[in-house]
């Protein structure tokens, strides 16, 4: 008896718990979910993406040779934009990457080198945050890297989107992202498309943003579904 009792606390705990989320995705899926947009490549696209970029002072990101800022209050950067090195700084980690020659980079425990398998891990779990929190924070900026697909979209308010494919690299999956635009080709969301992601077409608004010291735009929060992503102490230079 005492066993078929436990078991029933068991179960109903897991009800407890699981139901809620289940109930809150099941909301969000036949809310949110969306089918990939259709659209054109071509001069059009081309043009509407260098307007997001122009709106945002392209120029201005390109001669930006310091950025620093702290990512969801989790992990801290220094990223010497001339030099590809970035330091990151997370719990009682640092890593000194060298983003053209990793093997030249070096990895930190409570201000004690690191080396062997140690290194490695470190190096890999770096490299992830870093690509995750700068596609974040530069995300418009990377609309005319080598592999990017650009395709103009017309909207259900009959305006023009701007839909970004990104290719797969390592064991990234291929990403897309439609971007929304105000009238001068700033960004003020922005919706995806990621084999990760549980529903596509989930908005994330692009909204907050900042002019550093180098005329450089970026943004200090995102808002996403019940979610927020935050950058603080953002910092750059020219």
């Amino acid at each position: 008896m005492k066993l078929k009792k436990a078991f029933k606390i068991i179960i109903g705990i897991v009800i407890f718990i699981t139901l809620p989320s289940l109930l809150l995705y099941g909301f969000a899926y036949f809310k949110y979910n969306e089918e990939l947009p259709q659209g054109q490549t071509g001069i059009e696209a081309d043009a509407l993406a260098t307007k997001m970029q122009n709106a945002l002072n392209i120029n201005a990101f390109n001669n930006t040779k310091y950025i620093e800022f702290t990512a969801l209050n989790r992990r801290h950067y220094e990223w010497e934009k001339s030099k590809n090195i970035c330091k990151i700084y997370w719990k009682d980690f640092k890593v000194e990457l060298n983003l053209k020659n990793l093997d030249s980079s070096s990895a930190y425990i409570h201000s004690f080198k690191v080396t062997g398998d140690q290194k490695g891990k470190l190096y890999k779990k770096a490299i992830k945050y870093f690509n995750k929190d700068m596609f974040w924070l530069t995300a418009p900026y990377k609309a005319f890297e080598k592999g990017v697909e650009r395709r103009i979209v017309k909207t259900k308010n009959n305006t023009d989107a701007l839909l970004i494919t990104h290719p797969k690299e390592d064991n990234t999956p291929i990403k897309t992202y439609l971007w929304i635009l105000d009238s001068y080709g700033k960004p003020t969301a922005f919706k995806m498309w990621d084999s990760s992601l549980l529903i596509n077409g989930m908005e994330a608004s692009w909204s907050d943003w900042i002019t550093t010291k180098s005329g450089a735009q970026l943004p200090v929060f995102h808002k996403l579904f019940l979610f927020g992503i935050e950058f603080k102490n953002i910092i750059g230079t020219p």
